[in-house]
C-alpha cells in the first residue's frame, strides 16, 4: 500500500487537475453531476402485471432538496413511461389497489381549498395523509385526516381499507401553547436515533382506514412499544404486525415478535416464539402460515422461518442451507415458492426458496446491484430496479424465473451521453488466515502505459455490508481526477456467509486489517504502474474507524480521509445511539472488556499517526456521535501531527447517502482538495469553502 519510485509532479499535475476527456469528447464524472442525476426507486407491479409505477427523483439545486414525482410505465415496455403525480405534490410510497386501477400514496400536500385539489406542499411535510389517483391520471383524491399522519399504508385484500402506521402519545393532549415545556425527559437507556434525532412520547401503531371515507379508528395502542410493518391476511380479517411488547424495547430489549390482531381490534395472537428479533411477516396466499425472519441470538444469522397464523405452532425453518441475509420476502407460485432479495459477494440479487424442499436458486444474474423487487403472483412477473459500476438504477421487468427481461426505463440516458466513465475489475486475494477475499479495481480515466498514478484505498461501512459492482458517485469522481481506486470486502462484510460476517468478532483492527493491507498489496502487485509514494486511504463509519487504525499502525499512506469514525470506543458506546452495541463484536460490554476496547480505539495509537487526515463529522450523527471526530482531532492537534476537521451542519451519520445535496457534493469535494495537496502534492489546492 504504498511507495515505490517517486515520478515527476508534471506528469500528474494535468489529469489530477481537470476530469478526464476522452477523443470522443466525453468527460470524466464530477462531484457536481450529483445535481443533475434522476434517481428511480419503489417500482411496483400491478397485481395484473400489466404496469409498473416508479418514484422518480431529481435534485433542485435552487431549493437543495430532491424533488420526487411519480411515474407508470407498461411492463412489457411497450411505450416509454408518462407521469401520474407531479412535483407539486412530493409524493411517496405508490401502493396499487387490488384490482390495479387507481395507485394509493402519501404526501403533505396542504390543502388551500375545500374541494381537495389545489394546495401547497410543506416544505418537511411531519404530517402526511393518504392519497389516490386513477391510473388514467387526474386529481389525486386525499383520503386521510388523522391527526399525526400516517405512514406504511397497504390496501386491505377488497381495496375498501388501509392499514397504516400513525404516531400517537401523552403530548398529543398536553398543553400547546408557548409556555409548554421543551426540555427533554427520559427514564430508558435509549432515548435517541440516528435517522429520526431525540426520542419524543409518541409510539406507532395501527390504524385501519376506509377507503371511501376517510373514517379512521386506532386498533393497536401501548406507550412502551411501536408497532410496525403491518401486513393484511389474504381474506382481511386480521392484520399482522411487528412489536416488542415485553417493556423493554427502549432498555436494550430485542425481543420483537410477530402478532396478529383482528381489523377491528381486539385480543392479538403472538405466533413467533424467538427470544431475539423477528421481523418482515408475509401472508401465505391461503391465510395459513406467515414466512418472516429470525434470528437464534443477537449475532446470530437471519433465517427463514414459517409458522402457522392461528398461533400455537412451532415456527419452521424453511432454508437450512441458506447462508445469506434475506429481505424484502414475497410469496408467488400459489405458495410453493418464496422470494427474497439479498446480497451475495459484491452483488445484489433476487433469490427464491423451493418451499417443500427449502432448495434456494439465484434468479437473477449478472455483475450488478438488483434491488427492490416487486412480484405480482397472478402474471408471474416481476419488476426491480438494477444499477452496474457505470449506470445508476433504472427500472426492470422480468418473469419471476428471471427470463424475457426488459428495461423499462433510461433515466439519465441524456447525461450518460456525455460521460466518460470507468470501469471495475474484480479480483480475489488470500486475506488473514488464508482466507479468500473480494477486491475491486478501478483505474484511472485516461491512463497511460509507463506512467505512474496514485491510489485511493476506500473502505466501506458496517462493517456489515459489502462493496462490489454498485454505483459509486466517489469512484467515479476519483478516476476521472487521475486516481486509480482500490476497495474490498474484509472480512466482517456480509454476502459471504455467516462465518466470514462474524470473522470480525474480537478482530477490529486484527484480521481485517490484514486483509484490507493485503488486498492493497495484491492491487499493486496487479498493477505495477501504481505510485507507491502517493497512496490513499479513506472511508465512513466503520471504514472510518479503519482509515484512522491504518495510520495508527502504519506510515504508508501519504493522505487519509476520515468521515463519520469511530476513535475511541469506550465514550462511542456511551454516547451513541445503540448503547453498548459492540458487546457481539468484543466479548462483552465496556465494563466487562475495558482494556480490550482501548486496545482496539484509534485514540491509542495518535501518537503513531504521520499521515496528514482530515476530518469529517455531521452535527446530527448520533450513530457515531461528533465528539468521536472531535476526540481523534483534537487528539491529532495535541500531538503536532496534520490535521484538519469539517463540520457539516443539520447532517446525521447518513450525509453521503441522504445529505442535503450541496453537502453531499461538498463532501466529495473536500476529499478530492485533501487527496490533490497531500497526494499530488499541490500546495495551490483550494479548499471547498475557498481557503488554501
Amino acid at each position: 500500500m504504498r511507495r515505490i519510485a517517486f515520478v515527476s509532479f508534471v506528469l500528474l499535475a494535468l489529469p489530477l487537475a481537470l476530469p478526464a476527456q476522452s477523443a470522443s469528447g466525453r468527460r470524466g464524472v464530477t462531484a457536481e453531476d450529483y445535481f443533475g442525476f434522476t434517481f428511480a426507486a419503489d417500482p411496483r407491479i400491478s397485481p395484473d402485471g400489466s404496469q409498473v409505477v416508479y418514484v422518480s427523483s431529481r435534485i433542485d439545486r435552487a431549493r437543495n432538496r430532491r424533488v420526487p414525482s411519480f411515474w407508470i410505465v407498461p411492463a412489457d415496455g411497450s411505450t416509454a413511461p408518462r407521469q401520474l403525480v407531479d412535483e407539486s405534490w412530493s409524493p411517496g410510497a405508490p401502493r396499487w389497489s387490488p384490482d390495479s386501477k387507481s395507485i394509493a400514496f402519501t404526501s403533505g400536500r396542504v390543502m388551500t381549498d375545500s374541494t381537495g385539489t389545489t394546495g401547497t406542499q410543506q416544505p418537511a411535510p411531519g404530517r402526511a395523509q393518504i392519497w389516490t389517483v386513477a391510473v388514467t391520471g387526474g386529481a389525486p383524491r386525499r383520503v386521510s385526516n388523522v391527526p399525526n399522519g400516517v405512514s406504511a399504508c397497504v390496501w386491505s385484500p377488497n381495496g375498501t381499507q388501509f392499514v397504516c402506521l400513525s404516531r400517537t402519545g401523552p403530548s398529543d393532549t398536553l398543553n400547546t401553547g408557548p409556555e409548554r415545556s421543551d426540555v427533554r425527559h427520559y427514564t430508558s437507556i435509549t432515548y435517541k436515533f440516528n435517522d429520526t434525532g431525540w426520542h419524543d412520547d409518541k409510539r406507532s401503531h395501527l390504524w385501519v382506514i376506509d377507503a371511501t371515507s376517510g373514517a379512521a379508528r386506532q386498533i393497536t395502542s401501548g406507550d412502551a412499544w411501536n408497532d410496525t410493518d403491518p401486513q393484511w391476511s389474504p381474506d382481511g380479517s386480521r392484520i399482522a404486525f411487528v412489536s416488542n411488547r415485553t417493556g423493554k424495547e427502549f432498555d436494550e430489549g430485542r425481543n420483537s415478535d410477530i402478532w396478529t390482531v383482528p381489523v377491528g381490534g381486539g385480543s392479538l395472537t403472538k405466533i413467533s416464539t424467538s427470544p431475539d428479533r423477528d421481523a418482515s411477516p408475509v401472508w401465505s396466499p391461503d391465510g395459513k402460515t406467515i414466512a418472516f425472519v429470525s434470528a437464534e441470538d443477537e449475532d446470530g444469522p437471519q433465517q427463514l422461518y414459517i409458522t402457522e397464523s392461528a398461533g400455537g405452532g412451532t415456527p419452521r425453518l424453511v432454508a437450512k442451507s441458506l447462508d445469506l441475509i434475506p429481505g424484502n420476502l414475497q410469496w408467488a407460485e400459489n405458495g410453493k415458492a418464496l422470494f427474497f432479495d439479498t446480497g451475495v459477494k459484491g452483488e445484489l440479487h433476487v433469490f427464491r426458496v423451493d418451499v417443500p424442499t427449502g432448495a434456494v436458486r439465484q434468479v437473477t444474474t449478472g455483475p450488478r446491484g438488483v434491488r427492490a423487487s416487486s412480484i405480482s403472483p397472478a402474471s408471474g412477473r416481476m419488476a426491480y430496479l438494477a444499477n452496474d459500476f457505470q449506470h445508476l438504477d433504472d427500472v426492470y421487468s422480468a418473469s419471476i424465473d428471471g427470463k424475457s427481461e426488459k428495461k423499462l426505463t433510461d433515466v439519465n440516458a441524456s447525461l450518460w451521453k456525455t460521460l466518460n466513465l470507468a470501469g471495475v475489475e474484480r479480483m480475489t486475494f488470500k486475506g488473514a488466515e488464508g482466507w479468500d477475499v473480494d477486491g475491486f479495481f478501478v483505474k484511472p480515466l485516461g491512463w497511460i502505459a509507463g506512467t505512474k498514478y496514485p491510489m485511493i484505498l476506500s473502505i466501506h461501512g458496517g462493517p456489515a455490508g459489502q462493496y462490489g459492482v454498485d454505483w459509486f458517485h466517489e469512484f467515479q469522481v476519483y478516476a476521472a481526477k487521475g486516481y486509480a481506486v482500490f476497495f474490498t470486502n474484509p472480512r466482517g462484510s456480509t454476502g459471504y456467509g455467516r462465518k466470514f460476517q462474524r470473522g470480525i468478532e474480537l478482530q477490529w483492527g486484527g484480521n481485517d486489517y490484514i486483509d484490507v493491507m493485503n488486498g492493497v498489496r495484491a492491487a499493486i502487485a496487479a498493477n505495477p504502474w501504481v505510485d507507491t509514494t502517493r497512496l490513499g486511504v479513506t472511508g465512513g463509519s466503520y471504514g472510518g474507524y479503519m482509515t484512522n487504525w491504518i495510520v495508527g499502525h502504519t506510515n504508508l499512506f501519504k493522505a487519509a480521509v476520515t468521515l463519520r469514525s469511530i476513535s475511541n470506543f469506550i465514550s462511542d458506546d456511551g454516547t451513541r445511539d445503540g448503547a453498548y452495541g459492540h458487546k457481539g463484536d468484543f466479548g462483552g460490554d465496556i465494563f466487562e472488556k475495558h482494556d480490550l476496547y482501548w486496545e482496539r480505539s484509534p485514540l491509542k495509537y495518535v501518537q503513531n499517526v504521520t499521515t496528514p487526515i482530515l476530518v469529517l463529522h455531521s452535527d446530527n450523527d448520533y450513530r457515531v456521535p461528533i465528539e468521536q471526530g472531535e476526540q481523534w482531532f483534537r487528539a491529532l492537534k495535541h500531538f503536532g501531527k496534520t490535521a484538519e476537521i469539517v463540520f457539516f451542519p443539520r447532517e446525521n451519520h447518513n450525509l453521503t447517502r441522504t445529505g442535503e445535496p450541496r453537502h453531499i457534493v461538498e463532501s466529495m469535494n473536500w476529499q478530492l482538495y485533501w487527496f490533490d495537496r497531500y497526494l499530488s502534492g499541490s500546495a495551490s489546492a483550494v479548499a471547498p469553502n475557498g481557503r488554501r
